[in-house]
């Protein structure tokens, strides 16, 4: 039997040609006119770009089924489509204007020297638009910084695009990422394809809502309280928040030199890590990347088991659940998911953290680090910077109403570095540590598991609530969300509302977090695509 192939009924646009025609033209020629024939023996696996893997793209390549210009083409048609048309997410600040030109050029660089490509080759990734690019502005979400041209780019950025990977856009995200709603001066709200009312959480809710809604392949989230986690919980994705030191932060618009993380979004835990795979390193820049140098493996894809919750044991951390009406939609599908991981061999063990309340209500430090943080973020943009401090930032007047009250306790904080309470602060933070490694050992923990968010993502206009981003923002332990299920569907949420778990363990923890989140992912395959953003015709 001959190999299953896609045959195109047209003859294939030039890349010159796809640019000209404009990003509306290309879903009528490319996905219409370039459609699926079925004539040849039918694929096992049709492609799918809306939920597209790495390894379905690079076969399709093999297979001579498309070429990169038409899959960055297919791309950019369903942005078009559906972030400022039909419903609308607002997910996109920037389309790259150069991303045709990249993938022609990765076609005829593997044309000549198929041998030579990256890992990532032509795998469009979505980039929070708080990640430095020198070839499009870096914004934070701000008016104020809507013509900021960074000198270089981000260190992960210049690491995905070595890998072969083209930035397709760049993503709306809670102004600065700071909050949880993805709203912002410049890019306004974004919307969660999965229920239009809404938020796609945050920070980096405009990454989410891209992937979810089948813009691009991987995305870039940063995370300074649970910014990653948070969208790919609200949006049926995967996001990993990696030990502190693991993966640089340099080029990223700063809130906490303590807090923030750089990581992977996607929509498995496979091409999670393999993004991670790309991203983590040692970086001079960021001189605490040091201490991740002996921890980095050869590959991260590696320690993908779907037998890896065999033997595993793994405790419920039960300060994290709630206990009233508005959580029992949560902890229906963590529950579910933990008698999942039970019945493919892992041992739950109900734990409690000792004082956890306590000790958890003030281990926040982001605060008393942003003032230093940013202006020396501002510093780096040389003489170009739109503004040089905080306070000229503040007194611009040009951000949303939802940071305005941040912006005000921030301002002030004359000298947070020096402030006794920030003393105190990290000092919780070290004893939070102690306390989870000591429950790890008492118990013979592999890891930690509980619900990312205590009750289901907010609605557009309501604050978000009693989010669990805390035991990795204020340990530096890494985290792993994944999607867990679904609240029951309602009509503004056809499918329901998706609902996360995390599993957390101690730092370097990732290959074994990721061996349980690709093994809990196989059981069930929960992840599902939103109605809202169905493939082009």
């Amino acid at each position: 039997m001959r190999p299953n192939r896609f045959r195109m009924r047209t003859s294939r646009p030039s890349a010159a040609a796809v640019k000209r025609m404009g990003v509306a033209a290309i879903a009528a020629h490319v996905l219409s006119g370039c459609g699926i024939d079925q004539a040849m023996d039918p694929p096992v696996e049709p492609f799918d770009p809306a939920e597209a893997t790495i390894a379905r793209i690079h076969q399709g390549f093999a297979a001579g089924e498309l070429s990169c210009v038409e899959l960055i083409a297919g791309y950019l048609a369903r942005i078009e489509a559906y972030d400022r048309r039909g419903p609308e997410l607002n997910a996109i600040i920037t389309v790259n204007p150069g991303a045709l030109d990249v993938a022609a050029d990765r076609d005829a660089r593997r044309a000549a020297d198929p041998d030579s490509i990256g890992p990532l080759h032509c795998i469009p990734v979505i980039v929070k638009d708080n990640f430095d690019t020198a070839d499009i502005p870096t914004t934070g979400g701000s008016l104020t910084l809507a013509e900021s041209y960074p000198p270089d780019d981000a260190f992960t950025v210049r690491r995905l695009r070595e890998a072969g990977a083209i930035v397709l856009a760049k993503s709306n995200l809670s102004e600065l990422a700071r909050g949880g709603l993805t709203a912002s001066s410049l890019g306004g709200q974004t919307r969660n394809p999965y229920d239009l009312t809404r938020t796609p959480g945050g920070s980096s809710g405009g990454t989410g809502a891209a992937l979810a809604a089948g813009f691009g392949v991987l995305g870039t989230g940063s995370d300074t309280g649970q910014s990653i986690r948070s969208p790919a919980s609200a949006q049926s994705l995967v996001g990993v928040r990696p030990t502190r030191g693991l993966v640089s932060r340099d080029g990223v618009i700063p809130n906490s030199s303590t807090q923030d993380e750089a990581g992977p979004i996607a929509r498995t835990v496979e091409d999670a890590a393999r993004m991670l795979d790309a991203i983590a390193g040692y970086d001079p820049a960021d001189p605490v990347t040091a201490f991740g140098v002996p921890h980095v493996p050869d590959s991260y894809t590696r320690s993908l088991d779907a037998n890896g919750l065999d033997g595993a044991r793994i405790g419920v951390v039960m300060d994290l659940f709630g206990r009233e009406a508005v959580h029992e939609e949560v902890n229906a599908v963590t529950e579910a998911a933990i008698e999942r991981m039970e019945a493919a061999g892992a041992t739950a063990i109900r734990v409690r953290i000792p004082d956890f309340d306590a000790i958890a209500s003030g281990v926040a430090v982001a605060d008393f680090e942003f003032r230093s943080v940013f202006d020396r973020y501002l510093a780096s943009l040389g003489p170009n910077a739109p503004v040089r401090s905080l306070d000229e930032f503040i007194g611009r007047g040009e951000f949303h109403p939802s940071i305005r009250q941040q912006l005000e306790s921030l301002a002030a904080i004359e000298d947070g570095l020096n402030d006794p309470e920030y003393r105190r602060r990290l000092f919780r933070r070290d004893t939070l540590r102690q306390r989870l490694m000591t429950v790890l050992a008492d118990n013979d923990l592999d890891a930690f598991v509980y619900p990312h968010q205590r009750r289901l993502v907010a609605r557009i206009g309501e604050p978000q609530l009693e989010r669990n981003g805390v035991l990795s923002n204020a340990t530096g332990f890494p985290a792993v969300t994944i999607p867990g299920g679904f609240s029951p569907p309602t009509e503004s949420a056809p499918l329901g509302v998706p609902i996360g778990i995390e599993l957390l363990g101690p730092d370097w923890s990732e290959p074994t977090l990721l061996r349980l989140a690709y093994a809990i992912e196989q059981t069930a395959r929960v992840r599902r695509a939103p109605l809202a953003t169905p493939a082009l015709n």
